[in-house]
């Protein structure tokens, strides 16, 4: 059976396996005319990455290798976006192949990616669909677009916490949030299994605000989460 969850097409390879595919687009993100966001090329590179590589682990799968689509020509740009893009594969310990295409025949004035993660999912390890009444639902990071990702670096959720996450015996559900918010994905997450989510009072926190390339994760547990992460990690509610 293939099927998709959340931003990740699952196809099945054989009784044990599936592949996971997830993909992410970044335009006028970059240092060329025509941008609006204006960033290193090797920024634009590590986090379109980011959101790939962290929607494929979300569910529990292994990057196996990347498509990278630059839509500009390989010398500067392609070469400092690749730059970003192999840096942040080795913050997250992967070493993977990367099939590369760039722009030969047009001259661009502004900067455009597109970033395919293809992982493989064994079906014991499968991290969907196992939350239950009474699990915890926290917020890790805090919500940035544009250029408040670089101003809030040390304050927004990365592959490192999401991995620490995955450790974690008592982790239900991860999911990386980005342009919906949290609102949006609690939405989506209430509306797909069918269950009922209990906001904490006083929350003091934009659950509506884009967290552009995956600034924010939820992770929903079993247990309390103590304060053991390198960015802000709030309580937000309850399943029940």
């Amino acid at each position: 059976m293939n099927y998709k969850h959340r931003d990740v097409e699952l196809i099945k390879l054989n009784n044990d396996q599936y592949i996971t595919i997830a993909c992410d687009s970044c335009g006028s993100i970059g240092l060329k005319e025509h941008d609006i966001v204006k960033v290193p090329y090797n920024i634009t590179g590590k986090y379109t990455t980011r959101v790939c590589l962290m929607e494929v682990l979300s569910i529990g799968a292994t990057p196996i290798a990347l498509t990278i689509n630059i839509c500009n020509e390989l010398n500067p740009t392609g070469e400092e976006i690749l730059m970003g893009i192999k840096n942040e594969l080795s913050e997250a310990g992967l070493n993977i192949p990367l099939t590369i295409s760039t722009e030969k025949n047009m001259k661009t004035s502004m900067t455009a990616l597109g970033i395919t993660a293809i992982g493989v999912l064994n079906k014991n390890d499968i991290l969907i669909n196992k939350i239950s009444t009474g699990n915890f639902i926290y917020s890790i990071g805090i919500p940035s677009i544009g250029n408040e990702v670089l101003e809030n670096e040390t304050l927004i959720a990365n592959i490192g916490i999401l991995q620490k996450l995955l450790k974690h015996k008592s982790i239900n559900e991860i999911i990386p949030v980005g342009s919906s918010g949290i609102k949006g994905e609690l939405d989506t997450l209430r509306k797909v299994q069918d269950i009922e989510i209990s906001l904490a009072d006083n929350l003091n926190l934009d659950t509506k605000k884009s967290a552009g390339p995956c600034t924010v994760i939820i992770a929903i547990s079993k247990t309390k989460l103590n304060d053991e992460l390198t960015v802000p990690i709030k309580l937000i509610g309850k399943i029940v």
